[in-house]
């Protein structure tokens, strides 16, 4: 079991700002309602950027108190009843949310992005009494409040507000009011967030308000001990002014949110990810932090240093919400120096975002590694083998009460003692550092040896040629399985299948080398949270390889693929 650095009991010993005790925060918020309500102090400092304009911290509370009291009232909700948030990022998506949090109700944001049978199938799941939507949810949403009867508010949405039983959200925002009076528990539920389903139906992971509470100080944590390695005093410097990418509905959005409202900072949004309009907005707006998937910061970084940006306001770029790629810190650093702070962590839905940090000289010194936990985080490597690789189990207060209506899934997830079973393999070093090596059910085993997926990937990504890499296994006859790669290449690079098998042989052990690498055009598929979906990408390279076969080795089967 491994717990966090020292500190000198600075930031964690007793009386200290991080002082845990029970596995919980000491000085923590128990509730989010606490959490949010500390924001009003913040006045008219800018809280919310969108194209539409900007929403100020007392706009903001006294909005999402307007319609908190209206759940109450009008809608007469109580506690433990669901409400749905389905929308693209708007500043009412925060309006909402909060406005949930503040009548003490159960939040349940879903991907914006999912179709009709997508949206019924997670409706049909956690059964809400009220739709919050914008318009462009509503069409797909409807179907469903009309079967079941449930009613829906509608957040900037001309064709929806005509919809029967859908009613045209209007801001009520009497300062004098307040939120509705209501007791938040820290042990009621606060969330749903549906977990991103690579494989198979999403389940619903079930959060605390005292969990929540706990995710909520985590990002504080560790910015201060990132500011106590700088040789700085934490929460000293300029106000956080992020452009956030991350979907709302995401739980990574989250991890940057709670920092940006803790701080009393400005999160600034896009529409669409566009690096180019990205790079305005930073110079615009000043942006001191970036936020996002790594392969958007990957396109971020190439644009800027193709223009020669100088990301002049930029102190701290975080990735989060997949593996992290190597590009990213290493263009960073050769770009700009160390003036601009890499981060990367860890985190799950059912941690309620980022347990785990690696920052700044820590990160550039150990770019494999997502750092050291939380203080209100335990880890422990279950099972290891001989590399010092076992199962990622976690114990803390972030974590998820279980998945909603699904006993069989909640037993399978936790073992005795209250750990959480990731399914990620992972080693921990001397010093209490992380390393993803790969997904449980993820991983090649050639001839009865493990490859780590992840851990070629970022071989064939080191590659200077190669833009993205996704490794996968290929059924074979006598060793089980052996390993495969689909590599994108960086625009008007040259490097074939039998370059990228070199690079990754001159570094891996021979068995780890991919026997067939497919070179392809266009972006690798990824989900919403910016995970490789390998199902497809395995299905192109086995159609490439009986491709490759029929026309006989040696007879255009370096053009695609190359056999080992």
């Amino acid at each position: 079991m491994v717990g966090l650095s020292a500190d000198d009991g600075v930031l964690t010993g007793a009386g200290a700002p991080f002082e845990v005790r029970d596995g919980v925060y000491v000085g923590g918020v128990r509730t989010l309602r606490e959490f949010v309500e500390a924001v009003w102090g913040y006045g008219d400092r800018v809280f919310l950027v969108s194209e539409g304009g900007s929403l100020t911290y007392r706009e903001f509370f006294d909005a999402a108190c307007g319609l908190a009291r209206r759940l109450v009232g009008e809608y007469g909700l109580r506690r433990g009843d669901r409400v749905v948030v389905a929308m693209r990022n708007l500043p009412e998506w925060q309006v909402a949310f909060w406005g949930v949090q503040l009548a003490g109700l159960v939040a349940v944001p879903l991907n914006a992005w999912w179709g009709e049978e997508e949206f019924a199938y997670a409706l049909g799941d956690c059964s809400p009494r009220l739709l919050l939507v914008d318009g462009e949810r509503v069409p797909r949403v409807r179907e469903w409040a009309r079967a079941a009867g449930v009613p829906g508010i509608v957040f900037r949405g001309e064709a929806g507000e005509a919809e029967p039983g859908f009613t045209a959200y209007e801001v009520d925002d009497d300062p004098l009011l307040g939120p509705p009076d209501v007791d938040v528990l820290p042990e009621q539920d606060a969330t749903i967030f549906y977990t991103s389903g690579t494989t198979g139906r999403p389940k619903g992971a079930v959060a605390t308000q005292l969990a929540q509470a706990g995710a909520a100080v985590h990002p504080r944590y560790f910015a201060a001990r990132a500011a106590l390695a700088r040789g700085e005093r934490p929460g000293g410097g300029a106000a956080i002014v992020s452009l956030t990418t991350f979907p709302f509905f995401h739980v990574a959005a989250f991890t940057s949110l709670y920092a940006v409202m803790a701080s009393g900072g400005t999160l600034v949004m896009m529409r669409k990810w566009d690096p180019a309009r990205a790079l305005e907005l930073i110079r615009e707006h000043r942006v001191t932090h970036y936020a996002g998937v790594p392969t958007t910061a990957l396109q971020l970084l190439a644009l800027a240093r193709e223009t020669g940006d100088p990301l002049e306001s930029l102190v701290l770029l975080s990735t989060g919400g997949a593996a992290a790629l190597p590009g990213v810190v290493t263009g960073l650093t050769e770009g700009y120096g160390e003036r601009i702070q890499p981060r990367n962590g860890y985190g799950l839905t059912e941690t309620c975002g980022g347990v785990l940090a690696n920052v700044g000289a820590e990160y550039r010194a150990h770019p494999g590694s997502v750092g050291r936990p939380s203080p209100a985080t335990e880890v422990r490597i279950e099972a290891p083998g001989p590399d010092g690789v076992g199962e990622l189990w976690l114990r803390g207060q972030s974590l998820f009460r279980g998945y909603w209506r699904d006993e069989a899934a909640t037993r399978a997830a936790f073992a005795p003692g209250g750990w959480f079973r990731t399914g990620d393999l992972a080693r921990v070093d001397a010093e209490g550092r992380v390393t993803i090596v790969d997904r449980l059910t993820d991983m090649v085993i050639r001839g009865g040896e493990n490859v780590y997926c992840v851990e070629v990937e970022g071989v064939l990504q080191a590659h200077p040629d190669v833009l993205d890499a996704a490794v996968v296994g290929v059924e074979h006859p006598l060793l089980g399985e052996e390993v495969g790669a689909v590599v994108r290449l960086r625009p008007g690079a040259a490097a074939g299948a039998g370059e990228l098998r070199a690079h990754v042989a001159a570094r891996l052990a021979a068995f780890k080398v991919p026997a067939h690498v497919l070179v392809r055009e266009g972006e690798l598929p990824r989900n919403q949270a910016g995970k490789l979906v390998k199902g497809p990408l395995r299905e192109q390279l086995l159609e490439a390889i009986g491709e490759a076969a029929g026309e006989g080795v040696g007879k255009g089967i370096g053009k695609a693929v190359s056999r080992g």
